[in-house]
């Protein structure tokens, strides 16, 4: 396994730079996750990282080599591509064999490797059969197999999951973890589904138009985004336009439209134009009274209930905005109509420039 380290990485086709500048440090044995909505440039990035496409500029370190303008195939990374990209003509054995045969590997060798990699994703049982006789989740782990085989330093994953459904995908979130902290082996995951990031990542970053947002950890990022773009981008919230009033001691007091809001969370922005960022799950609907200090106040327009949780619709009073509440466990759902009052903690009040 191998640290990665980018540095000013560009790629330009034409005049348009599909990724600019990039600057990343991915720890050894990491699972590190690229996302972004599509046209960000994070497939370009990982295919720069597999070799398939020549960096305009700047260098791809795999630990002390810079592999920047050295071929695909020297550069000793597994790739699992969104389509799978299975052999259909050929076994599960021989698909996952394929690498192994190229690089003319003994065939005691060859099968002691296909079996063991087989073992790992769970596909022994299935060694005999052809890609079309497989569910996807099947046809999934047989690409996992394939690309750890021959032991890559680096291990690639371009949307893995994205052609599953919902209950195949959460399997293999977990069947992914597991693999990676069985061979701690240098893992680059994109994607655009924040809930695989959020579920599966050591650290990840977040690109907009070629160009790295933020990078950290999910549970970080999440909590304590860098701009507004982050913050709807993982997850859902509510931007309410305030101004910042004063800040004192580890506490700010914003200005909003519907009322003041203490927030507990530096730094604290004095730009003219900012928003607080509040998750509607942070939210706490307060009915016939007796809220909190920290707290808006406003009328029920909409309430949907999907079982585990219901979302409601509260109209702000002060202003023409809606804000998002989540609640977990819904029992009691209010009425359309219905006076409620909306509590949040100081330090779930996010202060964002625009």
């Amino acid at each position: 396994m191998s640290a990665i380290r980018i540095e000013g990485l560009v790629k330009k086709f034409g005049e348009t730079a599909a990724v600019s500048d990039v600057d990343l440090d991915i720890p050894s044995g990491s699972l590190f996750f690229l996302l972004g909505p599509s046209g960000c440039g994070k497939t370009t990035l990982l295919r720069m990282i597999a070799g398939f496409t020549e960096p305009t500029a700047g260098r791809i370190m795999f630990g002390d080599r810079d592999v920047a303008r050295v071929p695909a195939n020297g550069r000793n990374t597994g790739m699992v591509f969104q389509n799978y990209a299975l052999w259909p003509h050929m076994t599960v054995a021989e698909n996952v064999a394929f690498g192994l045969e190229v690089r003319k590997l003994s065939r005691s060798a060859i099968d002691e490797k296909v079996r063991h990699a087989l073992e790992l994703v769970h596909m022994g049982p299935y060694a005999g059969r052809k890609p079309a006789e497989l569910s996807g989740g099947q046809q999934q782990r047989v690409a996992l197999a394939r690309a750890v085989v021959f032991e890559p330093s680096v291990l690639l994953l371009d949307e893995p999951l994205s052609n599953l459904d919902a209950k195949l995908r959460l399997e293999m979130r977990l069947e992914i973890r597991r693999i990676v902290d069985t061979l701690r082996i240098t893992t680059v995951y994109v994607t655009h589904d924040q809930e695989e990031a959020l579920s599966l990542a050591d650290g990840m970053a977040v690109l907009r138009g070629g160009k790295v947002v933020q990078v950290g950890a999910p549970r970080a990022m999440y909590r304590r985004p860098n701009c507004q773009f982050v913050a709807d981008f993982l997850g859902d919230t509510n931007f309410l336009p305030a101004i910042l009033v004063r800040s004192d001691a580890g506490e700010a007091l914003y200005k909003t439209a519907a009322g003041n809001l203490r927030s507990t969370v530096a730094p604290f922005p004095r730009e003219a134009e900012l928003s607080l960022s509040l998750r509607p799950e942070a939210l706490r609907m307060v009915r016939g009274g007796g809220a909190g200090g920290n707290a808006l106040a406003g009328t029920v327009r909409s309430s949907i209930y999907l079982g585990d949780i219901a979302q409601h619709e509260i109209g702000l009073d002060g202003c023409d905005a809606t804000i998002r509440v989540a609640e977990l466990n819904p029992k009691n759902p209010p009425a359309v109509g219905e006076r409620v009052a909306l509590e949040i903690d100081a330090d779930d009040v996010v202060p964002l420039a625009s």
